[in-house]
Protein backbone atom coordinates (compact mmCIF):
# COMPACT_ATOMS: atom_id res chain seq x y z
CA UNK A 1 0.00 0.00 0.00
CA UNK A 2 2.88 2.31 0.66
CA UNK A 3 4.17 1.69 -2.83
CA UNK A 4 0.98 3.47 -3.94
CA UNK A 5 0.47 6.68 -1.56
CA UNK A 6 3.22 8.82 -3.92
CA UNK A 7 1.05 8.20 -6.97
CA UNK A 8 -2.01 8.75 -5.37
CA UNK A 9 -1.04 11.84 -3.22
CA UNK A 10 0.21 13.10 -6.90
CA UNK A 11 -3.73 12.41 -8.33
CA UNK A 12 -4.88 14.43 -5.75
CA UNK A 13 -2.72 17.04 -6.41
CA UNK A 14 -3.53 17.14 -10.17
CA UNK A 15 -7.08 17.27 -9.19
CA UNK A 16 -6.78 19.95 -6.57
CA UNK A 17 -4.50 21.87 -9.14
CA UNK A 18 -7.61 21.52 -12.17
CA UNK A 19 -9.81 22.04 -10.01
CA UNK A 20 -8.44 25.98 -8.98
CA UNK A 21 -7.41 26.31 -12.52
CA UNK A 22 -11.35 25.49 -13.41
CA UNK A 23 -12.28 27.70 -10.26
CA UNK A 24 -10.23 30.68 -11.55
CA UNK A 25 -10.69 30.85 -15.38
CA UNK A 26 -14.59 30.67 -14.22
CA UNK A 27 -13.63 33.56 -12.02
CA UNK A 28 -12.04 35.14 -14.65
CA UNK A 29 -15.34 34.72 -16.74
CA UNK A 30 -18.12 35.81 -14.42
CA UNK A 31 -15.47 38.81 -13.89
CA UNK A 32 -15.74 39.63 -17.76
CA UNK A 33 -19.31 39.19 -17.86
CA UNK A 34 -19.81 41.53 -15.03
CA UNK A 35 -17.74 44.56 -17.02
CA UNK A 36 -19.59 44.01 -19.74
CA UNK A 37 -23.01 43.11 -18.96
CA UNK A 38 -23.31 45.45 -15.63
CA UNK A 39 -20.25 47.41 -14.87
CA UNK A 40 -19.86 48.77 -18.46
CA UNK A 41 -23.51 50.06 -18.79
CA UNK A 42 -23.66 51.44 -15.28
CA UNK A 43 -20.13 53.68 -15.95
CA UNK A 44 -22.09 54.61 -19.11
CA UNK A 45 -25.02 55.66 -17.05
CA UNK A 46 -23.46 57.73 -14.61
CA UNK A 47 -21.20 59.73 -17.17
CA UNK A 48 -24.32 60.60 -18.52
CA UNK A 49 -26.58 61.31 -15.65
CA UNK A 50 -23.68 63.20 -14.45
CA UNK A 51 -24.04 65.77 -17.58
CA UNK A 52 -27.59 65.88 -17.04
CA UNK A 53 -28.81 63.46 -18.71
CA UNK A 54 -32.19 61.47 -17.57
CA UNK A 55 -33.74 58.44 -18.16
CA UNK A 56 -35.80 55.56 -17.05
CA UNK A 57 -33.76 53.49 -14.44
CA UNK A 58 -33.11 49.65 -15.40
CA UNK A 59 -36.10 47.86 -13.65
CA UNK A 60 -33.70 44.51 -14.08
CA UNK A 61 -30.39 43.69 -13.53
CA UNK A 62 -29.44 41.77 -16.87
CA UNK A 63 -32.69 42.91 -18.92
CA UNK A 64 -32.26 46.54 -18.17
CA UNK A 65 -35.63 48.80 -19.37
CA UNK A 66 -37.14 45.70 -21.23
CA UNK A 67 -39.51 44.74 -19.15
CA UNK A 68 -40.81 48.50 -18.71
CA UNK A 69 -41.26 48.39 -22.66
CA UNK A 70 -43.41 45.39 -22.65
CA UNK A 71 -45.41 46.91 -20.08
CA UNK A 72 -46.28 50.04 -21.53
CA UNK A 73 -46.69 48.49 -24.87
CA UNK A 74 -49.37 46.07 -23.20
CA UNK A 75 -50.83 49.24 -22.05
CA UNK A 76 -51.28 50.66 -25.34
CA UNK A 77 -52.45 47.59 -26.75
CA UNK A 78 -56.05 48.23 -26.92
CA UNK A 79 -55.14 51.85 -28.91
CA UNK A 80 -52.81 49.84 -31.55
CA UNK A 81 -56.39 47.39 -32.14
CA UNK A 82 -58.22 50.98 -32.55
CA UNK A 83 -55.76 52.06 -35.04
CA UNK A 84 -58.60 52.72 -37.44
CA UNK A 85 -61.48 53.77 -35.88
CA UNK A 86 -65.02 54.89 -37.56
CA UNK A 87 -63.40 54.32 -41.30
CA UNK A 88 -60.44 57.35 -40.24
CA UNK A 89 -57.24 56.52 -41.09
CA UNK A 90 -54.38 57.48 -38.23
CA UNK A 91 -51.15 58.07 -38.85
CA UNK A 92 -49.94 58.17 -35.70
CA UNK A 93 -48.73 54.93 -35.00
CA UNK A 94 -45.61 55.47 -33.21
CA UNK A 95 -47.33 56.12 -30.16
CA UNK A 96 -48.99 53.02 -30.18
CA UNK A 97 -45.66 50.76 -31.90
CA UNK A 98 -43.66 52.52 -29.80
CA UNK A 99 -44.98 54.23 -26.88
CA UNK A 100 -42.37 53.88 -24.21
CA UNK A 101 -40.22 56.52 -26.02
CA UNK A 102 -43.20 59.18 -26.56
CA UNK A 103 -43.61 58.40 -22.90
CA UNK A 104 -40.05 58.71 -22.00
CA UNK A 105 -39.39 61.78 -24.18
CA UNK A 106 -42.50 63.82 -22.76
CA UNK A 107 -40.59 62.78 -19.10
CA UNK A 108 -37.60 63.11 -19.81
CA UNK A 109 -36.78 65.25 -22.75
CA UNK A 110 -35.93 64.86 -26.23
CA UNK A 111 -32.44 63.42 -25.31
CA UNK A 112 -32.80 60.41 -22.75
CA UNK A 113 -30.99 57.42 -21.76
CA UNK A 114 -32.54 53.77 -21.26
CA UNK A 115 -31.17 50.00 -21.42
CA UNK A 116 -32.52 47.35 -23.56
CA UNK A 117 -30.59 44.56 -21.73
CA UNK A 118 -26.89 45.21 -21.70
CA UNK A 119 -27.04 48.02 -24.62
CA UNK A 120 -27.62 51.51 -23.62
CA UNK A 121 -29.33 53.65 -25.77
CA UNK A 122 -29.32 57.15 -25.43
CA UNK A 123 -32.67 58.59 -27.92
CA UNK A 124 -32.09 62.05 -29.26
CA UNK A 125 -34.98 63.57 -31.15
CA UNK A 126 -33.52 67.17 -30.32
CA UNK A 127 -32.93 68.51 -33.83
CA UNK A 128 -30.04 70.82 -33.05
CA UNK A 129 -27.81 67.76 -31.80
CA UNK A 130 -29.29 66.19 -34.56
CA UNK A 131 -27.68 68.39 -37.07
CA UNK A 132 -24.50 68.10 -35.77
CA UNK A 133 -24.85 64.09 -35.97
CA UNK A 134 -25.79 64.48 -39.45
CA UNK A 135 -22.37 66.55 -40.44
CA UNK A 136 -20.02 64.08 -38.56
CA UNK A 137 -17.84 61.96 -40.72
CA UNK A 138 -15.47 60.90 -38.52
CA UNK A 139 -15.07 56.87 -38.41
CA UNK A 140 -15.26 57.26 -34.62
CA UNK A 141 -19.23 56.85 -35.39
CA UNK A 142 -20.16 53.86 -36.84
CA UNK A 143 -22.96 51.24 -36.33
CA UNK A 144 -23.66 49.55 -33.42
CA UNK A 145 -21.59 46.02 -32.51
CA UNK A 146 -25.06 44.34 -31.88
CA UNK A 147 -26.52 44.74 -35.46
CA UNK A 148 -23.89 42.12 -36.53
CA UNK A 149 -23.93 40.14 -33.67
CA UNK A 150 -27.85 39.62 -32.49
CA UNK A 151 -28.85 40.83 -35.83
CA UNK A 152 -25.69 38.68 -37.35
CA UNK A 153 -27.86 36.08 -39.49
CA UNK A 154 -29.37 38.85 -41.57
CA UNK A 155 -27.12 41.49 -41.93
CA UNK A 156 -23.62 39.99 -40.91
CA UNK A 157 -20.87 42.33 -41.47
CA UNK A 158 -22.36 43.76 -44.79
CA UNK A 159 -22.26 47.93 -45.43
CA UNK A 160 -25.79 48.19 -43.34
CA UNK A 161 -23.86 47.15 -40.22
CA UNK A 162 -20.21 47.53 -40.53
CA UNK A 163 -17.85 50.22 -39.18
CA UNK A 164 -14.17 51.69 -39.18
CA UNK A 165 -12.27 50.47 -42.33
CA UNK A 166 -14.62 47.41 -43.39
CA UNK A 167 -17.11 50.08 -43.96
CA UNK A 168 -15.39 52.84 -45.79
CA UNK A 169 -13.86 49.52 -47.89
CA UNK A 170 -17.57 48.22 -48.81
CA UNK A 171 -18.99 51.88 -49.18
CA UNK A 172 -16.12 52.31 -51.65
CA UNK A 173 -17.12 48.96 -53.70
CA UNK A 174 -20.95 49.37 -53.95
CA UNK A 175 -22.12 52.91 -54.09
CA UNK A 176 -21.04 54.03 -57.30
CA UNK A 177 -23.04 51.17 -58.72
CA UNK A 178 -26.16 52.81 -57.37
CA UNK A 179 -25.52 56.56 -58.25
CA UNK A 180 -28.24 58.27 -60.23
CA UNK A 181 -26.24 58.23 -63.67
CA UNK A 182 -26.05 54.37 -63.28
CA UNK A 183 -29.82 54.29 -61.98
CA UNK A 184 -30.72 56.79 -65.12
CA UNK A 185 -29.95 53.38 -67.08
CA UNK A 186 -31.70 50.70 -65.03
CA UNK A 187 -35.07 52.18 -65.47
CA UNK A 188 -35.82 50.52 -68.72
CA UNK A 189 -35.48 47.73 -67.03
CA UNK A 190 -37.64 48.48 -64.27
CA UNK A 191 -40.35 49.24 -66.34
CA UNK A 192 -40.18 45.74 -68.12
CA UNK A 193 -40.55 44.31 -64.69
CA UNK A 194 -43.29 46.26 -63.84
CA UNK A 195 -45.02 45.67 -67.27
CA UNK A 196 -45.49 42.19 -66.37
CA UNK A 197 -47.13 42.91 -62.73
CA UNK A 198 -49.70 45.18 -64.64
CA UNK A 199 -50.62 42.16 -67.11
CA UNK A 200 -50.92 39.92 -64.06
CA UNK A 201 -53.44 42.39 -62.46
CA UNK A 202 -55.03 42.85 -65.93
CA UNK A 203 -55.87 39.42 -66.17
CA UNK A 204 -57.15 39.03 -62.91
CA UNK A 205 -59.75 42.37 -63.41
CA UNK A 206 -60.86 41.02 -66.04
CA UNK A 207 -61.47 37.06 -65.38
CA UNK A 208 -63.49 38.87 -62.37
CA UNK A 209 -66.02 41.17 -64.47
CA UNK A 210 -64.09 44.39 -64.11
CA UNK A 211 -63.41 44.91 -60.86
CA UNK A 212 -60.93 42.66 -58.55
CA UNK A 213 -60.03 41.93 -55.04
CA UNK A 214 -56.00 41.99 -54.69
CA UNK A 215 -53.56 41.81 -52.04
CA UNK A 216 -50.95 44.40 -53.40
CA UNK A 217 -48.20 43.85 -50.88
CA UNK A 218 -46.99 40.18 -51.68
CA UNK A 219 -47.19 41.41 -55.45
CA UNK A 220 -44.92 44.22 -54.73
CA UNK A 221 -42.91 42.58 -52.78
CA UNK A 222 -42.35 39.83 -56.05
CA UNK A 223 -41.79 42.92 -58.08
CA UNK A 224 -39.48 44.66 -56.23
CA UNK A 225 -37.38 41.64 -56.20
CA UNK A 226 -37.47 41.11 -59.46
CA UNK A 227 -36.29 44.48 -60.43
CA UNK A 228 -33.28 43.98 -57.69
CA UNK A 229 -32.35 40.77 -58.99
CA UNK A 230 -32.60 41.87 -62.76
CA UNK A 231 -30.86 45.50 -62.02
CA UNK A 232 -27.85 44.13 -59.61
CA UNK A 233 -27.44 40.70 -59.99
CA UNK A 234 -28.09 40.05 -63.58
CA UNK A 235 -31.06 37.34 -62.90
CA UNK A 236 -34.68 37.11 -62.90
CA UNK A 237 -37.10 36.83 -59.93
CA UNK A 238 -37.44 33.34 -60.42
CA UNK A 239 -33.63 32.57 -60.18
CA UNK A 240 -33.55 34.47 -57.15
CA UNK A 241 -36.65 33.19 -55.33
CA UNK A 242 -35.44 31.15 -52.83
CA UNK A 243 -33.12 33.82 -51.01
CA UNK A 244 -35.72 36.33 -50.76
CA UNK A 245 -38.49 33.90 -49.85
CA UNK A 246 -35.71 32.61 -46.98
CA UNK A 247 -34.95 36.41 -45.83
CA UNK A 248 -38.89 37.08 -45.74
CA UNK A 249 -39.10 34.42 -43.51
CA UNK A 250 -35.94 34.98 -41.14
CA UNK A 251 -37.38 38.72 -40.61
CA UNK A 252 -40.03 37.64 -39.64
CA UNK A 253 -38.65 35.26 -37.34
CA UNK A 254 -35.68 38.19 -35.62
CA UNK A 255 -38.28 40.17 -35.22
CA UNK A 256 -39.82 37.95 -32.20
CA UNK A 257 -36.47 37.70 -30.82
CA UNK A 258 -34.33 39.64 -28.27
CA UNK A 259 -31.81 42.06 -28.90
CA UNK A 260 -29.22 42.91 -25.79
CA UNK A 261 -29.97 39.84 -23.57
CA UNK A 262 -27.31 38.93 -22.65
CA UNK A 263 -25.98 35.32 -24.58
CA UNK A 264 -29.99 34.83 -25.55
CA UNK A 265 -28.64 34.46 -29.10
CA UNK A 266 -26.09 31.39 -28.20
CA UNK A 267 -29.49 29.50 -26.44
CA UNK A 268 -30.92 26.51 -28.49
CA UNK A 269 -34.09 28.07 -28.41
CA UNK A 270 -37.04 27.65 -31.18
CA UNK A 271 -36.51 31.04 -33.02
CA UNK A 272 -32.32 30.98 -32.48
CA UNK A 273 -32.89 26.99 -33.94
CA UNK A 274 -34.91 28.86 -36.85
CA UNK A 275 -32.36 32.04 -37.46
CA UNK A 276 -29.55 29.16 -37.57
CA UNK A 277 -31.21 27.19 -40.31
CA UNK A 278 -32.13 29.68 -42.08
CA UNK A 279 -28.49 31.53 -42.32
CA UNK A 280 -27.21 28.74 -43.05
CA UNK A 281 -30.05 28.06 -46.11
CA UNK A 282 -29.34 31.34 -47.40
CA UNK A 283 -25.85 31.52 -46.88
CA UNK A 284 -25.51 28.11 -48.96
CA UNK A 285 -28.26 29.60 -51.71
CA UNK A 286 -25.65 32.84 -52.27
CA UNK A 287 -22.55 31.25 -52.62
CA UNK A 288 -24.79 28.80 -55.45
CA UNK A 289 -25.16 32.01 -57.55
CA UNK A 290 -21.72 33.39 -57.17
CA UNK A 291 -20.12 29.99 -58.33
CA UNK A 292 -22.37 29.87 -61.22
CA UNK A 293 -21.88 33.48 -62.25
CA UNK A 294 -18.22 32.79 -61.60
CA UNK A 295 -18.83 29.87 -64.58
CA UNK A 296 -19.97 32.28 -66.85
CA UNK A 297 -19.75 35.56 -68.35
CA UNK A 298 -21.85 38.45 -68.00
CA UNK A 299 -22.20 42.26 -68.17
CA UNK A 300 -20.68 44.25 -65.24
CA UNK A 301 -23.26 44.49 -62.67
CA UNK A 302 -23.47 45.21 -58.85
CA UNK A 303 -22.74 41.28 -58.47
CA UNK A 304 -19.90 41.52 -60.43
CA UNK A 305 -18.55 44.21 -58.63
CA UNK A 306 -18.80 42.68 -54.84
CA UNK A 307 -16.74 39.27 -56.27
CA UNK A 308 -13.89 41.70 -57.43
CA UNK A 309 -13.98 43.26 -54.04
CA UNK A 310 -13.66 40.29 -52.39
CA UNK A 311 -10.51 39.22 -54.02
CA UNK A 312 -8.98 42.18 -54.15
CA UNK A 313 -5.91 42.91 -52.00
CA UNK A 314 -7.63 45.81 -49.62
CA UNK A 315 -10.16 43.64 -48.92
CA UNK A 316 -10.05 44.35 -44.44
CA UNK A 317 -8.62 41.40 -42.75
CA UNK A 318 -10.93 40.75 -40.55
CA UNK A 319 -13.99 39.21 -43.39
CA UNK A 320 -13.22 36.33 -45.68
CA UNK A 321 -14.00 36.62 -49.04
CA UNK A 322 -16.76 34.64 -48.78
CA UNK A 323 -18.44 36.83 -46.11
CA UNK A 324 -18.20 39.59 -47.57
CA UNK A 325 -19.94 38.16 -50.53
CA UNK A 326 -22.83 36.66 -48.65
CA UNK A 327 -23.34 39.82 -46.30
CA UNK A 328 -23.38 42.42 -48.84
CA UNK A 329 -25.66 40.23 -51.23
CA UNK A 330 -27.98 39.55 -47.99
CA UNK A 331 -28.09 43.25 -47.69
CA UNK A 332 -29.02 44.14 -50.60
CA UNK A 333 -31.31 41.64 -51.22
CA UNK A 334 -32.96 42.78 -47.97
CA UNK A 335 -32.60 46.41 -48.31
CA UNK A 336 -33.46 46.66 -52.11
CA UNK A 337 -36.42 45.21 -52.38
CA UNK A 338 -38.46 44.99 -48.76
CA UNK A 339 -38.25 48.88 -47.94
CA UNK A 340 -39.02 49.31 -51.82
CA UNK A 341 -42.09 47.54 -52.06
CA UNK A 342 -43.10 48.11 -48.29
CA UNK A 343 -43.55 51.94 -48.97
CA UNK A 344 -44.79 51.18 -52.88
CA UNK A 345 -47.74 49.85 -50.26
CA UNK A 346 -47.90 51.78 -48.32
CA UNK A 347 -48.14 54.89 -50.95
CA UNK A 348 -50.96 53.38 -53.10
CA UNK A 349 -53.19 52.61 -49.49
CA UNK A 350 -52.51 56.96 -49.00
CA UNK A 351 -53.69 57.08 -52.73
CA UNK A 352 -56.63 54.25 -52.02
CA UNK A 353 -57.78 56.65 -49.32
CA UNK A 354 -57.58 59.98 -50.41
CA UNK A 355 -58.97 59.49 -53.90
CA UNK A 356 -58.59 63.25 -54.85
CA UNK A 357 -55.00 62.45 -54.61
CA UNK A 358 -54.64 59.97 -56.89
CA UNK A 359 -56.53 61.69 -59.73
CA UNK A 360 -53.63 64.67 -59.22
CA UNK A 361 -50.80 62.54 -59.62
CA UNK A 362 -53.10 60.37 -62.62
CA UNK A 363 -53.78 63.54 -64.56
CA UNK A 364 -49.58 63.94 -64.05
CA UNK A 365 -49.08 61.12 -64.99
CA UNK A 366 -50.98 60.13 -68.17
CA UNK A 367 -50.06 63.92 -69.39
CA UNK A 368 -45.94 63.17 -69.07
CA UNK A 369 -46.38 59.63 -69.48
CA UNK A 370 -49.05 59.51 -72.37
CA UNK A 371 -48.78 55.85 -73.08
CA UNK A 372 -45.06 56.45 -74.83
CA UNK A 373 -41.93 55.60 -73.68
CA UNK A 374 -41.28 55.64 -70.12
CA UNK A 375 -37.60 57.25 -68.96
CA UNK A 376 -35.73 58.90 -66.22
CA UNK A 377 -36.50 62.80 -67.69
CA UNK A 378 -40.01 61.97 -67.60
CA UNK A 379 -39.83 60.20 -63.76
CA UNK A 380 -38.02 63.70 -63.24
CA UNK A 381 -41.05 65.47 -64.17
CA UNK A 382 -43.42 63.91 -62.06
CA UNK A 383 -43.36 67.17 -59.17
CA UNK A 384 -46.67 65.76 -57.73
CA UNK A 385 -45.93 62.17 -57.42
CA UNK A 386 -42.61 63.15 -55.48
CA UNK A 387 -44.56 64.84 -53.49
CA UNK A 388 -46.70 61.87 -52.91
CA UNK A 389 -43.62 59.88 -52.73
CA UNK A 390 -42.04 62.50 -50.04
CA UNK A 391 -45.28 62.33 -47.73
CA UNK A 392 -45.29 58.54 -47.39
CA UNK A 393 -41.68 58.29 -47.20
CA UNK A 394 -42.37 60.92 -43.96
CA UNK A 395 -45.54 59.02 -42.53
CA UNK A 396 -44.31 55.56 -42.88
CA UNK A 397 -40.55 55.30 -42.88
CA UNK A 398 -39.43 51.70 -43.71
CA UNK A 399 -36.51 52.13 -41.22
CA UNK A 400 -37.78 53.68 -38.03
CA UNK A 401 -34.12 54.08 -36.10
CA UNK A 402 -30.88 55.79 -37.28
CA UNK A 403 -28.48 54.11 -34.79
CA UNK A 404 -24.65 54.91 -34.48
CA UNK A 405 -22.55 53.45 -31.75
CA UNK A 406 -19.70 55.87 -30.30
CA UNK A 407 -16.49 54.22 -30.96
CA UNK A 408 -14.69 56.51 -28.99
CA UNK A 409 -15.65 59.59 -26.85
CA UNK A 410 -17.23 62.09 -28.56
CA UNK A 411 -18.56 65.65 -27.87
CA UNK A 412 -21.74 67.14 -29.43
CA UNK A 413 -23.36 70.56 -28.43
CA UNK A 414 -21.45 70.29 -25.39
CA UNK A 415 -22.28 66.52 -24.26
CA UNK A 416 -20.05 63.89 -24.04
CA UNK A 417 -21.05 60.92 -25.56
CA UNK A 418 -18.76 57.89 -24.01
CA UNK A 419 -17.63 55.30 -25.98
CA UNK A 420 -20.10 52.10 -26.27
CA UNK A 421 -22.81 54.43 -26.15
CA UNK A 422 -25.87 54.01 -29.06
CA UNK A 423 -26.78 56.55 -30.48
CA UNK A 424 -30.65 56.04 -31.17
CA UNK A 425 -32.65 58.63 -33.77
CA UNK A 426 -35.79 57.94 -34.01
CA UNK A 427 -36.67 58.45 -37.54
CA UNK A 428 -40.56 57.87 -36.83
CA UNK A 429 -40.48 60.83 -34.21
CA UNK A 430 -38.75 63.14 -36.27
CA UNK A 431 -40.90 63.00 -38.93
CA UNK A 432 -44.12 63.77 -36.88
CA UNK A 433 -42.72 66.67 -34.19
CA UNK A 434 -45.52 69.23 -34.22
CA UNK A 435 -42.70 72.06 -33.85
CA UNK A 436 -40.57 70.75 -37.13
CA UNK A 437 -43.63 70.16 -39.48
CA UNK A 438 -46.91 71.81 -38.13
CA UNK A 439 -50.13 70.77 -36.26
CA UNK A 440 -50.78 68.84 -39.12
CA UNK A 441 -47.90 66.73 -38.69
CA UNK A 442 -49.99 63.68 -38.22
CA UNK A 443 -51.68 64.25 -40.83
CA UNK A 444 -51.41 63.27 -45.16
CA UNK A 445 -50.57 66.23 -46.92
CA UNK A 446 -48.06 65.62 -49.88
CA UNK A 447 -48.98 69.50 -50.51
CA UNK A 448 -45.95 70.55 -47.66
CA UNK A 449 -43.60 69.28 -50.12
CA UNK A 450 -44.28 71.34 -53.22
CA UNK A 451 -41.34 73.18 -52.68
CA UNK A 452 -39.23 70.26 -51.66
CA UNK A 453 -38.18 69.16 -48.55
CA UNK A 454 -36.21 72.49 -47.76
CA UNK A 455 -39.45 74.41 -47.65
CA UNK A 456 -41.60 71.68 -46.03
CA UNK A 457 -40.65 71.14 -42.16
CA UNK A 458 -38.35 74.25 -40.50
CA UNK A 459 -35.31 71.47 -40.71
CA UNK A 460 -34.44 69.72 -43.35
CA UNK A 461 -32.14 67.48 -40.67
CA UNK A 462 -35.53 66.29 -39.60
CA UNK A 463 -36.56 64.33 -42.41
CA UNK A 464 -34.26 61.17 -43.02
CA UNK A 465 -35.80 58.58 -44.98
CA UNK A 466 -32.61 57.09 -46.03
CA UNK A 467 -30.81 57.88 -42.96
CA UNK A 468 -28.12 60.82 -42.33
CA UNK A 469 -24.76 61.95 -43.13
CA UNK A 470 -22.40 60.13 -44.22
CA UNK A 471 -24.07 56.82 -44.11
CA UNK A 472 -27.16 58.03 -45.73
CA UNK A 473 -28.31 54.89 -47.72
CA UNK A 474 -26.35 53.93 -51.06
CA UNK A 475 -28.81 53.01 -52.61
CA UNK A 476 -31.52 56.09 -52.40
CA UNK A 477 -31.61 57.35 -55.89
CA UNK A 478 -32.39 53.83 -57.25
CA UNK A 479 -35.46 53.50 -54.91
CA UNK A 480 -36.51 55.87 -55.74
CA UNK A 481 -36.28 55.80 -59.32
CA UNK A 482 -38.25 52.08 -58.75
CA UNK A 483 -40.97 53.33 -56.73
CA UNK A 484 -42.08 56.55 -59.33
CA UNK A 485 -41.96 53.82 -61.90
CA UNK A 486 -44.07 50.99 -60.69
CA UNK A 487 -46.68 53.67 -59.00
CA UNK A 488 -46.47 55.75 -62.08
CA UNK A 489 -47.37 52.80 -64.29
CA UNK A 490 -49.95 51.66 -62.11
CA UNK A 491 -51.97 54.66 -61.97
CA UNK A 492 -51.85 55.03 -65.18
CA UNK A 493 -53.37 51.50 -65.86
CA UNK A 494 -55.42 51.47 -62.94
CA UNK A 495 -58.15 53.05 -60.52
CA UNK A 496 -58.23 51.91 -56.59
CA UNK A 497 -60.03 51.95 -53.48
CA UNK A 498 -59.15 50.56 -49.93
CA UNK A 499 -61.51 47.23 -49.58
CA UNK A 500 -64.41 46.93 -46.52
CA UNK A 501 -61.06 44.08 -45.68
CA UNK A 502 -58.38 46.41 -45.49
CA UNK A 503 -57.49 46.86 -41.50
CA UNK A 504 -55.07 49.57 -40.91
CA UNK A 505 -52.43 47.67 -38.54
CA UNK A 506 -48.47 49.01 -39.08
CA UNK A 507 -46.85 46.67 -37.43
CA UNK A 508 -42.84 46.53 -36.47
CA UNK A 509 -40.84 43.45 -38.06
CA UNK A 510 -37.81 45.10 -38.23
CA UNK A 511 -39.24 47.39 -40.68
CA UNK A 512 -42.95 49.12 -40.07
CA UNK A 513 -45.32 47.30 -42.61
CA UNK A 514 -49.00 46.73 -43.19
CA UNK A 515 -49.69 44.00 -40.44
CA UNK A 516 -52.35 42.95 -42.76
CA UNK A 517 -51.21 43.84 -46.09
CA UNK A 518 -52.99 46.50 -48.33
CA UNK A 519 -55.88 45.09 -50.06
CA UNK A 520 -57.73 46.96 -52.94
CA UNK A 521 -60.91 47.04 -55.08
CA UNK A 522 -58.55 47.60 -58.69
CA UNK A 523 -60.34 48.33 -62.06
CA UNK A 524 -59.00 49.33 -65.60
CA UNK A 525 -58.76 53.30 -65.63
Amino acid sequence: MAVDEPASSASMAMVKMASTLILGMLGLVLMRACRVFVWGPRRLRSRLRGQGVGGPPPCHLLLGNIPDIKKIRAEEAQRARECRKDGVLSHAWPSLLFPHLQKWRTQYGPIFMYSAGHIQFLSISDVEMVKELTTYTSLGLGKPSYLSKDRGALLGQGILSSSGSTWAYQRKIIAPELYLDKVKGMVSLMVDSANSLIGSWESRIESSGGTAEIRIDDDLRSLSADIISRACFGSSYSQGKEIFLKLRELQQVMSHGSVGVAGMRYLPTKINRQIWQLDKQIRSTILEVVKARTQASHEKDLLQVILKGANNEGLPSNISADKFIVDNCKNIYFAGHETTAITASWCLMLLAAHPHWQARVRAEVLEIFGGGILDSDKLRGMKTLTMVVHETLRLYPPAVFSIREALEDIKFKGLLIPQGSNIQIPIHIMHQLPEIWGTDASEFKPERFAQGISGACKSVQAYMPFGMGPRTCAGQHFALAELKVILSLILAEFSFSLSPSYHHSPAFRLVVEPGDGVILHMRKV
